[in-house]
């Protein structure tokens, strides 16, 4: 009795690699196909010229110079190209190595958990007052928070979640409001601001470039990030 055989080998052909995965031309490719199709074209402009007008060194050697000048810029192209994706990849990297951490963005809001909330400050300039309100959703102010000499920079805060009769305030979200002064002169919102403070949960690659995803602050990307705790 003859006995049916299958044929085990499941790779596929390498003809069926290519055809499923084409390569496209490299860079220096398409730079020497320019270069054959431009020395084409030059060699068949001398054969016909007309002999009684013939092209002289100067137009030969300034078509000879566009040549060069489309070489380099397809070169430069090249290299431009690299190094962004070298760019992208770095900043994937940096990206993905902040999972995990807490960071501070601007933001208006702290949650307190277990009577403890984190929060920052951002000057542009040194202050010798600063005023910190922390208000409940109403508007209404549960606690201030008031510094001297406080220099330029990001500042880490944390606070304790006691208030002026000793007790400590509910857990929640709670809105932040600072003021801020040089001798007499207040600062500006630009110059004076919050931070909120958040833990990276994951990263996101796309069209808009590398984005961390922080529940409560939403999507941010790594210039909003002013301090990783």
């Amino acid at each position: 009795m003859a006995v049916a055989t299958t044929n085990t080998n499941t790779a596929p052909s390498s003809a069926l690699l290519n055809a499923v995965n084409p390569k496209g031309p490299s860079t220096s490719d398409k730079i020497s196909a320019e270069q054959d199709k431009f020395m084409t074209l030059l060699i068949t402009q001398l054969k016909n010229q007309d002999p009684l007008n013939p092209l002289d060194n100067a137009q030969v050697t300034s078509q000879l110079a566009q040549l060069n000048t489309v070489t380099g810029i397809n070169k430069l192209n090249d290299t431009l190209e690299t190094l962004r994706s070298d760019q992208q990849a770095a900043a994937n990297l940096q990206a993905t190595s902040l999972i995990n951490h807490g960071i501070l963005a601007p933001g208006t809001s702290i949650q307190v958990t277990e009577g403890k909330g984190i929060f920052g400050l951002e000057l542009a300039t040194s202050a010798d007052e600063v005023t910190v309100d922390i208000k409940d959703k109403a508007g209404n102010i549960k606690h201030t928070i008031t510094m001297n000499d406080v220099d330029a920079g990001a500042l880490p805060m944390v606070w304790d979640g006691k208030l002026k009769d000793g007790s400590t305030i509910a857990d929640g979200n709670y809105v932040l409001s600072v003021k801020a002064k040089v001798k007499d002169e207040p600062l500006t919102s630009e110059q004076v601001r919050t931070l909120s403070f958040g833990t990276v949960a994951s990263v996101s690659n796309g069209a808009g470039g590398v984005k961390l995803n922080i529940p409560n602050l939403g999507q941010l990307t790594m210039d909003d990030i002013k301090q990783i705790l």
